[in-house]
């Protein structure tokens, strides 16, 4: 079976989809792997190391797509991709589907098996190719680093002879995967640490690492059951937005990292709030890229509003490329070996395995995921 791992041609995007370490555990499976020329070159990984463990150098980007079996990339897909790809190739990656409306129809149009990674499931098996939570992981401790970057007080308490520099306070909104991050690495750095979240089950998970918990009283709430914070009623978020004011003002640092799965990111930080907090503050919008936490971000752009800068840099992770590409490299890499079939040699798209079915978006010529049909009445 011939893999084929694709060069990021996104520009900006440092990352990559697949390390060498990761190369050879495939071709130890039996795999046939073919990168493109030049692959890991944005991470300082010459081709000659992955030579070295197996794969052979492609310098037809168009030959290496018409004769793959298993496509293996970070990013979606550009069109011209697709027409290139052979019917009934396995394509994964990120997709990004629900905001991708067209490129999905497009792979379905050409007989594409494709795998959105960001689909997976939240089970204890599914958890070592879980690439969201690698990736935000790494993107809860950027988003800590940028704030001390830009804000222009220390982190930590300082005794000097000059006298005591009392901590800075920083407020996480939203205690995923980044929030606890954003939590940890505060911490670290010396910063007095509150955090909210819709789901009250995660007051342990902050307490253990530190930090405050802050309580407001928004009435039933909870979670999916993958894990994900479940939308609030108008209501509930005048409530939070209420509850959340008096934190944001005492704090020097807000992150946000309230994301809603397959719907726009709610907005939960509005002018008025933002006027409250001091001059000098820092707010880091970490969802800024599906549509905003906080009102006046903008895309990967530093902004200020009411005195206080607003950062909403997008592709977090991406600024520690180098661990960020391990890290996914070791998911897509878990990913593809836990479904090679070593009698058949080969990826097997299992589709009644659990995590196939949440994750495969089209195959067969059509769109066959029972949670993207629903939620875009297809």
């Amino acid at each position: 079976m011939k893999i084929a791992v694709m060069k990021e041609n996104l520009q900006g995007e440092l990352r990559i989809p697949l390390i060498p370490q990761t190369v050879e555990k495939l071709v130890k499976l039996g795999a046939e792997v073919e990168i493109e020329a030049g692959l890991g070159h944005i991470c300082r990984l010459a081709d000659e190391a992955y030579a070295k463990v197996g794969a052979r150098i492609s310098p037809s980007r168009e030959g290496l797509l018409k004769g793959a079996d298993l496509v293996l990339r970070l990013r979606k897909p550009p069109r011209e991709d697709v027409l290139l790809m052979k019917k009934g190739c396995v394509h994964i990656s990120y997709l990004d589907p629900f905001r991708e409306v067209e490129l999905v129809d497009e792979l379905a149009a050409a007989g594409i098996s494709a795998v959105s990674l960001e689909m997976l499931p939240r089970t204890t098996l599914a958890q070592k190719m879980d690439v969201l939570s690698s990736q935000a992981n790494l993107g809860g401790y950027v988003s800590v680093i940028l704030a001390a970057e830009q804000l222009d007080k220390v982190f930590p308490m300082m005794t000097t002879p000059a006298g005591t520099i009392k901590p800075a306070r920083v407020f996480i909104i939203g205690v995923g995967v980044a929030g606890l991050q954003a939590i940890a690495t505060s911490r670290r750095l010396g910063a007095r640490v509150e955090a909210f979240d819709t789901r009250p089950v995660v007051e342990e998970q902050v307490k253990s690492l530190g930090a405050k918990f802050v309580k407001i009283d928004l009435g039933e709430t909870g979670q999916t059951k993958d894990g994900y914070a479940k939308a609030l009623t108008p209501a509930q978020m005048q409530l939070q937005k209420e509850g959340m004011a008096k934190a944001c003002a005492q704090a020097d640092v807000v992150i946000t990292t309230a994301q809603l799965f397959g719907r726009p990111a709610p907005r939960i930080i509005d002018r008025a709030m933002i006027a409250q907090m001091q001059p000098g503050s820092v707010i880091v919008d970490m969802a800024v890229e599906t549509g905003g936490n906080v009102e006046g971000s903008e895309v990967d752009r530093i902004v200020e509003v009411e005195g206080v800068k607003v950062i909403g840099l997008g592709n977090l992770p991406g600024r520690v490329a180098q661990t960020a590409s391990q890290m996914y490299s070791a998911n897509i890499g878990n990913f593809v070996a836990h479904f090679w079939g070593k009698k058949d040699n080969a990826f097997c798209l299992k589709l009644d395995d659990e995590i196939i079915k949440g994750a495969l978006i089209t195959h067969g010529g059509a769109i066959v995921n029972e949670m993207y049909k629903k939620i875009m009445k297809k």
